[in-house]
């Protein structure tokens, strides 16, 4: 999975055969077809594990025994930073990562149903502290995950608070947060 990672990021899908891979892997061809039928199946297998590293560190916040208002700015920014280290991490795969956007829809859809999940048991968990005022957690999850999503691109590309670190961001972003979920920010 990592050769072929390696090797879509160098020279994008179109360019890469699946004897590449398996020259590159050290492996046979037929060894390759026993696991995958095409590259664009190894292609979807190594979204999966880039969303899954993505995941992992979601799941890692949300575990975290902190207040549901700083779990959720955490959340956001440990999203769009690691979406970020994704895509740059996997230079020329950035290329494909947006021109094959339904393709990476179609491996993305557990992952994106999984922060959905997971913001709901945020909000909830705020909600019933008190932290939240919010009436339908359900909604309130959904529209905060698409937000986040729709914020990638301009995020990977510097386009958002361009010049500013991510400390200075965070109170801003903080009062946006907060005051939708219907409360102040507390110190």
């Amino acid at each position: 999975m990592d050769v072929a990672r390696q090797l879509f990021a160098k020279n994008g899908l179109e360019n890469t055969t699946m004897n590449d891979i398996a020259v590159a892997s050290g492996k046979g061809r037929r060894t390759l077809y026993t696991y995958f039928k095409s590259k664009e199946d190894i292609y979807y297998a190594v979204i999966e594990s880039e969303l899954e590293r993505l995941s992992d560190k979601m799941d890692e916040v949300a575990a975290k025994k902190i207040r549901p208002q700083d779990k959720v700015i955490e959340l956001i920014y440990t999203h769009l930073s690691q979406i970020r280290e994704t895509v740059v991490r996997n230079g020329n795969l950035r290329a494909e990562f947006f021109r094959n956007i339904w393709m990476v829809e179609k491996v993305r859809k557990n992952f994106d149903d999984a922060e959905v999940e997971l913001f709901r048991k945020v909000f909830a968990e705020g909600k019933e502290e008190g932290e939240f005022d919010i009436e339908n957690v359900d909604l309130v999850a959904d529209i905060t995950h698409y937000c986040i999503k729709g914020l990638e691109v301009p995020y990977i590309y510097g386009r958002i608070a361009h010049g500013m670190t991510e400390e200075a961001t965070k109170p801003q972003v903080a009062k946006v947060v907060y005051g939708a979920l219907g409360k102040r920010i507390k110190n």
